[in-house]
């Protein structure tokens, strides 16, 4: 081993890169879906990715984050929701050195919402998580830890407020539940538990569909991450 000095962590260790990945989640065509681009460069040119890449030495991590979904495929995160998920940094994740990643969670209303691809993305779109492509590096580990968290902060915030519209229905409401839990959830305790949590509330105004009857629409009480209480998600609980 080198003799240490003042100078060794600077002139002996080999520094790695450090990169960002973005899982950008939204409720589209009744399923939960994340952007990925097709990588135009090597490694895996051609393959399906996380939007991501390396941190410039001027930036902070969250704005590479931000500059890299932006740059591949045109989506801008704002007002939305925004969070660091975990750091990846297995030895031999990545073909070209060694990089550490700091993956984020995203979270967006995505209807009309069009990724495009840009900069060294050949592609971008959306894909639905029960039909995801073969992926690049280690994104599918990416994916699956992003979709555990955001099912656990199902249970304990109101982080839903960035994945649907101002105004939904109760209907609405326990549907995104359903499609991101991945299971069925009974409609009396629903509405029991959501309400009493106190971050809904009912709106004087109802829908006016063509057929059946109207339903009144709901609000968020607060459109930004507030803790709650346990809100158990299960289908007779």
């Amino acid at each position: 081993m080198p003799k240490l000095s003042a100078a060794y962590a600077t002139t002996t260790l080999q520094r790695p890169l450090v990169a960002t990945d973005i899982v950008l989640f939204a409720l589209r065509d009744d399923a939960l879906q994340v952007v990925l681009i097709r990588r135009a460069m090597p490694p895996f040119a051609g393959k399906w990715a996380l939007p991501g890449g390396f941190v410039l030495p001027d930036e902070t991590i969250d704005h590479a984050a931000k500059r890299e979904l932006a740059e591949e495929t045109g989506m801008r995160i704002a007002g939305e929701y925004l969070e660091q998920l975990y750091t990846f940094g297995e030895v031999r994740r990545d073909p070209r050195a060694r990089v550490i990643s700091v993956a984020y969670l995203a979270l967006m209303h995505g209807e009309g919402a069009e990724p495009r691809g840009g900069s060294d993305a050949a592609d971008a779109t959306w894909f639905a998580i029960g039909s995801l492509p073969q992926l690049a590096f280690d994104h599918a580990d990416i994916i699956a830890y992003a979709l555990q968290r955001l099912r656990y902060k199902l249970e304990y915030t109101n982080v839903l407020y960035a994945m649907l519209p101002e105004h939904f229905t109760l209907p609405d409401l326990q549907q995104a539940y359903e499609t991101i839990m991945g299971a069925a959830l009974d409609k009396r305790n629903f509405r029991k538990k959501i309400i009493s949590l106190g971050f809904v509330k009912p709106l004087q105004r109802w829908t006016q569909p063509e057929k059946g009857r109207p339903a009144q629409l709901w609000k968020f009480t607060k459109r930004e991450p507030v803790m709650v209480k346990t809100f158990v998600t299960k289908a007779g609980g």
